[in-house]
């Protein structure tokens, strides 16, 4: 949550981490900024990622909530 809303990508690092000590969901909060971004979460589903909050990145129109759900439809 460090990065949350600030837009310089998630910690991709520490979900790994998180997901590989945890049987829980995860949920990557914090530094979306792009497409890219979603994309690099959504490898890491298979290891227990579940989701993503992107909130600022969608206020700040970096992309459509309709392209975000295309880019992960598939993941």
């Amino acid at each position: 949550m460090l990065k949350d809303g600030t837009l310089r990508g998630p910690n991709l690092d520490l979900l790994r981490s998180v997901c590989a000590r945890t049987t829980a969901p995860v949920v990557a909060s914090g530094g979306v900024s792009s497409l890219a971004d979603l994309r690099a979460i959504a490898s890491l589903v298979p290891l227990g990622v579940e989701g993503a909050i992107v909130g600022t990145a969608l206020y700040e129109g970096a992309f459509t909530l309709e392209q975000a759900l295309a880019e992960v439809e598939n993941a």
